[in-house]
Order: C-alpha cells, then structure tokens, then sequence
C-alpha cells in the first residue's frame, strides 16, 4: 500500500463487503489493479458467474497476489489471466523481514529478490548454498529495517535459484516462484508432496471447481484422497477418471477421489485451506 501511495496510485479498501460489493465496488470506482490472495481471486470469478456480474465491464489490467504460493503456479495463473482478462504477477514477503520479491514484464514465471534492501541465500539440508537450478530454502538478511535488523532469517520457503543475469538485472532469480513451504511438504508412501504440486494439477482441469485434499495415516500407510466439485454440465465421471489419471502420472499415486455435490466446500476470502492431514 505503501507504494501504491508513493506512485500516487488511488487505493481502494475492500475490507467490511461481501464479495459482490467488492464487485461492484471496482466497478464503480473504475478500479485498475486488483491486490488480493490468488484463491480469492479465483472466488471472485466464481461470484462474478453465480450472480451474473458481467468482468468485461470492469477496468481491471493487473491482478497483484500474495500471502500463499499461486500466482506462479502455471494452472493458477492461467486461470486467473483467462477469467480476468488481466496480466497475473506474484508479489511475495514475510511479516519478519518485509516485502521482498517481485515478477516483471520480462521474468512473468518468477520473482527477482530486491537485493538493493536485501541479501538472499538459497540453502539446501546441510546449511550450503545451491547450485543453479537446484532447490533449497530461503535466507534472507534485511540489515535496512530500521529497529530491527533480520539476519539470515530462515523463511520456510522452497525456491529454485536461477543464476542472475542481465536480462534480470543482475538481481537473483528464483524460477517458478516460490515453489512451497518446507512445513507443508508430507510424505505419502516414500512419495514428497507439497500442495503447491496438486493445486497446479487439479487447476490444469477446467471442469473441477473446487476440492480438499486430506492426507491420513494408518498404521504404516499413507493415504492420499481428495473430494472435488466439478462444474455444471461437465461429466462427473470423467473429471474424476482424468485428475486420478493426472495425479498418478506426475506424482506417482493413486489417491482415492470422491464427487461432491456443488457448493459442499468451503470457499476462502483470505489463504486458501486445501490441504489437511488427519493422523490416526
């Protein structure tokens, strides 16, 4: 907000509304950006259509998304773009160290660190630096923050680093984003996973609306299912057939999925809950 305020941008607070009047709300005050979590972006779409509320008649060029991990997972920015008919860019902080990663025009699958307020480490198990290409956890140090310097703060944050370039200014490079949360990985039958990895291939199928997943354990097995909506006049059969498929061919499970009724999940205004582990 801060820096919406110094370019002199108009800002627009939506807080206290249902999701309709925020609609509305854009549509009155010819709204250009829209900041907000991917999964409530993709809400929004789905209210827009529930209600008949026409988006061509909005002004919105640029949806700006953070607070959970979407906005460059490739399905989700997909459909964002295609519903809003707007360009999707990633933004990406922590309350502890600041704002500190942005997508540009150039890198539109990525975020360059702002290394002019901060010095970032990528680090893999052993507390060593990556190689380009490999994956690792974030480490930031923000010395500038004034009262109270962060030093080599460990974000939770797996991210791909990509050797800095001209073509990024030279800043690090972090390919695809932030990849997942190192305390959100699970292991289901020698398996990694990060939710990240299923909400990119569950929103690569346009007849599924929405879904849960839930990870449980009983005994010495693990057992991955998954419930979905599928949308109206789509064949129920054949999402479920074509995720089991998708599932098993790029993770290597087989989870059991079940078809619920529209409207049975919960839908999320702030981070989207999809991902749960039940332990027995």
């Amino acid at each position: 907000m801060e820096g919406a305020r110094q370019l002199g941008a108009l800002l627009v607070p939506g807080g206290g509304r249902s999701s309709l009047e925020r609609l509305k709300l854009m549509q009155e005050t010819r709204c250009t950006v829209l900041c907000c979590t991917p999964s409530y972006a993709l809400r929004l779409l789905d209210v827009a259509a529930e209600n008949g509320f026409d988006l061509s008649e909005l002004n919105i060029h640029t949806t700006i998304h953070a607070g959970e991990p979407g906005a460059n997972i490739p399905a989700i920015k997909q459909r964002i773009e295609a519903g809003w008919s707007a360009r999707c860019r990633d933004h990406s902080g922590a309350s502890e160290v600041g704002a500190y990663g942005f997508e540009t025009n150039a890198h539109p699958n990525g975020l360059l660190i702002n290394e002019t307020e901060f010095i970032a480490e990528v680090l893999n198990a052993g507390g060593r630096h990556v190689k380009p290409g490999e994956e690792g956890e974030l480490v930031l140090t923000n010395l500038g923050r004034w009262g109270f310097p962060v030093i080599r703060y460990k974000t939770g944050d797996i991210v791909r680093y990509a050797e800095p370039q001209a073509a990024t200014r030279h800043l690090v490079y972090l390919e695809g984003g932030i990849i997942g949360r190192m305390d959100d990985m699970v292991t289901v039958r020698g398996v990694n996973i990060y939710p990240s990895a299923i909400d990119n291939l569950v929103r690569s199928l346009d007849e599924i609306d929405e879904y849960r997943t839930t990870v449980s354990t009983s005994g010495a097995l693990d057992q991955l299912t998954m419930e979905i909506e599928v949308r109206a006049g789509a064949d129920r059969v054949a999402a479920q057939t074509a995720l089991t498929e998708l599932l098993t061919d790029k993770l290597g499970l087989r989870p059991k999925i079940t078809v619920v009724e529209p409207a049975t999940l919960p839908r999320f205004e702030m981070k989207g809950k999809r991902f749960f582990i039940e332990k027995q």
